[in-house]
């Protein structure tokens, strides 16, 4: 009893130590911080100091500048009023000086004497009188320095402006606006306070169905980065077809940069038509190279002998050659009942039923049995008796080849392949027709499943 009670007491001490030194090391980490918060608010504070006394000595600067315009303009204007003023003057002197004069001469009582001084005293206040409406300065009284403004109303505004500069807000991904082709993917995003945004970031790389993507982000080796983007939308070239990516937009300035929540967007797949010069001469394909036709106004003999004979490949080729990714499609059934679809090399024989040899994989239709064929072995598949679309999604670097029910979404063959040669889309039609949709982005539920 005793032993058991002390291997408790102990077992207890155990966790109690741990725990303890569990909260020094967090209390340590706590002061740490604190000091960190410490420093940074001190740098911050002496920073703020530092550009505020810059701004004094600016306004002090120009303070001084214009204050001497001002005082030069000043020397100017009174400069030329002095000299206005030095000219009254002189007028007023002689004019008074001739007042005197003419006053004199009126007072003299003898005539001939009054005669004689009041003619040369006439001429010169005439002259005087006209010599003077010449000298009369113009006088502005309202001289205010109005060429001159004083408008630090902008520069106010900009003052009281004054704040501490953060980094942006996360600006987000709009998945509903983005778009894509089979190589290029165009990303949208928004943020709340674009005016504080000088530019953004945006960074990429192939999604690998890692579940961690805060992990995935934090490892940049793999991801590829456009910077300085102006606007609030991007596309990308050059991209993979029929592939997922994850997308994040940084939104920075001279605060910092904040980041997206990451986006997962994916490129269509290769598109492609069918080859007319491919055809089979008994089908006819559409104008828009979308749809094959069994011409069956030609010649009534026996399906079934056409159908199995070493001359009843009645096929076409779509018009790519395929050596590397990911890519989908889907076959639309225009109420064919005798057809095969699937993928062939290039080295195929021409005039052999597409299976039957081992340079083609294909799933076909016969009436109302379903098989996949490769090297003349066949497999029987049940698919739904209402499927009317059929997807087929090829990895050509994973090496597999996969048959769906495109509406359904039931799984119906995989093959795996060991590819040796480009790989050709190819389709044989006996009766009716068959169309193809190409372009596709590859459905969620096919990415899960072949992840998986």
């Amino acid at each position: 009893y005793f032993l058991r009670k002390s291997h408790g007491l102990e077992s207890n001490l155990s966790s109690l130590i741990k725990r303890n030194n569990e909260l020094e090391g967090l209390m340590g980490k706590l002061i740490q911080t604190c000091q960190h918060v410490e420093m940074n608010a001190s740098r911050q504070e002496s920073k703020l100091l530092e550009e505020c006394d810059t701004l004094i000595d600016i306004i002090q600067q120009r303070r001084q500048i214009i204050g001497t315009k001002i005082k030069e303009g000043k020397v100017v204007r009174i400069r030329k009023l002095a000299q206005q003023i030095s000219s009254c003057k002189q007028c007023i002197e002689r004019s008074s000086s001739l007042i005197s004069q003419a006053d004199q001469a009126l007072k003299e009582t003898d005539h001939a004497r009054f005669l004689q001084t009041a003619r040369g005293i006439s001429e010169r206040v005439s002259m005087a009188t006209a010599s003077s409406q010449i000298l009369i300065p113009e006088i502005n009284l309202n001289d205010t320095f109005d060429t001159f403004a004083l408008d630090f109303s902008r520069e106010k505004k900009m003052l009281e402006g004054l704040d501490y500069l953060t980094a942006p807000n996360p600006p987000a991904i709009r998945e509903e606006l983005c778009t894509a082709s089979h190589d290029t993917i165009s990303v949208h995003w928004t943020a709340e306070d674009e005016f504080s945004v000088v530019s953004y970031e945006l960074q990429y790389t192939i999604f690998t169905g890692q579940t961690n993507v805060v992990s995935l982000c934090n490892s940049a080796d793999s991801w590829m980065l456009v910077p300085n983007i102006k606007q609030n939308h991007y596309t990308v070239h050059g991209l993979q077809s029929g592939t997922k990516y994850i997308f994040v937009v940084k939104a920075m300035n001279h605060a910092g940069s904040r980041s997206s929540e990451p986006a997962k967007l994916k490129t269509n797949s290769q598109p492609f038509k069918l080859d007319p010069k491919s055809a089979h001469k008994k089908l006819k394909v559409s104008h828009d190279s979308l749809t094959v036709e069994r011409d069956e106004t030609s010649s009534k003999k026996s399906h079934s002998q056409d159908r199995f004979s070493s001359t009843g490949n009645y096929g076409v080729t779509g018009n790519v050659y395929i050596d590397s990714g990911r890519h989908y499609w889907e076959t639309l059934i225009g109420g064919s009942s005798w057809f095969a679809i699937g993928i062939a090399y290039k080295s195929a024989p021409k005039h052999e039923w597409i299976g039957k040899n081992s340079s083609s994989w294909v799933l076909c239709r016969c009436n109302n049995s379903w098989a996949v064929r490769h090297s003349g072995k066949e497999l029987p598949v049940d698919p739904s008796p209402h499927m009317r679309r059929i997807g087929v999604l090829l990895d050509y670097d994973m090496g597999s080849l996969a048959f769906y029910d495109a509406a359904g979404t039931q799984h119906l063959h995989t093959f795996d392949i060991a590819f040796s040669q480009p790989v050709c889309p190819v389709f044989n039609v006996w009766n009716k027709c068959l169309t193809v949709l190409t372009g596709l982005p590859i459905p969620d539920h096919l990415e899960m499943n072949d992840r998986a």
